[in-house]
């Protein structure tokens, strides 16, 4: 006889099964494959795949290099012998931010410019303190966030005008950056260091700010980002997030891993 439990619908969770997805996909690729064409291979909007591969990458399960994803120490670990292990998980940018995030109390994101586009490689936020959500893909509207600013700001002309070429600008909010005559004189006014403010420019009711972070050869940038009613942290939090930064480029060599 057929009982109630033996045909009961298990209870799936959607968002382990996208993760396996992108793993499996992984998986497929030997010399990993980049965020874009394993969303497509996952089935996945391309969002919803960018903050997966955050998660699995904080969690060791990927590593990221070069631009591209493959399997992490955990995911090895996963099928190494009994007590046969990889070794603890290094300190990586993700780990970082959490401990930033944690003294400011406010998200904290990092990005790079590679290749000729903007990427956003870890973000730090909690249920209480959420980042902001990536309605408009960072990568096209960089001209309308701080830390893409950030990153603009520290191209030479030539990159930065090829960028506004293949990404135009276009306001997202009544409060966005109108037309790029304007974003370019706003980017030759900022003194070097000083942190980008954007107020409402990407996401209505949210304020940001972004700091450089020199890293060797690589272009990057540090931003938070705090409710407009609670603006008045943001410029304490920024300054905060700069002494934090700049002590730890003190200790030790800052590697930015893109």
């Amino acid at each position: 006889m057929t009982t109630a439990s033996s045909t009961a619908v298990p209870t799936l969770i959607g968002s382990v099964q996208r993760a396996l997805r992108l793993l499996e996909a992984v998986g497929t690729h030997r010399d990993g494959a980049p965020a874009k064409q394993l969303a497509r291979e996952a089935g996945l909007p391309l969002p919803t795949a960018y903050h997966l591969l955050r998660t699995l990458t904080h969690e060791g399960y990927l590593r990221r290099e070069n631009g591209v994803f493959h399997f992490g120490a955990a995911a090895e670990n996963l099928t190494a012998a009994p007590g046969v292990r990889s070794g603890p998980r290094p300190a990586s940018v993700a780990d970082s931010l959490g401990h930033w995030r944690d003294v400011i109390g406010a998200p904290v994101y990092c990005a790079v410019y590679c290749d000729g586009e903007i990427e956003l490689i870890a973000v730090a936020d909690t249920p209480d303190t959420p980042a902001v959500g990536e309605w408009a893909s960072f990568r096209e509207t960089a001209h309308a966030h701080a830390i893409g600013q950030c990153l603009l700001a520290q191209l030479d002309e030539t990159a930065r005008e090829d960028h506004l070429d293949r990404h135009p600008v276009r306001p997202l909010t009544r409060y966005s950056v109108r037309d790029r005559a304007t974003l370019l004189e706003r980017l030759r006014t900022l003194r070097r260091g000083e942190p980008v403010i954007e107020r409402q420019e990407y996401t209505l009711g949210t304020v940001c700010a972004a700091i450089p972070v020199t890293a060797g050869a690589t272009i990057a940038a540090m931003a938070i980002s705090v409710p407009l009613d609670r603006e008045d942290r943001l410029l304490p939090a920024v300054e905060q997030l700069r002494g934090e930064v700049a002590s730890l480029l003190r200790s030790f060599v800052f590697s930015i891993s893109i």
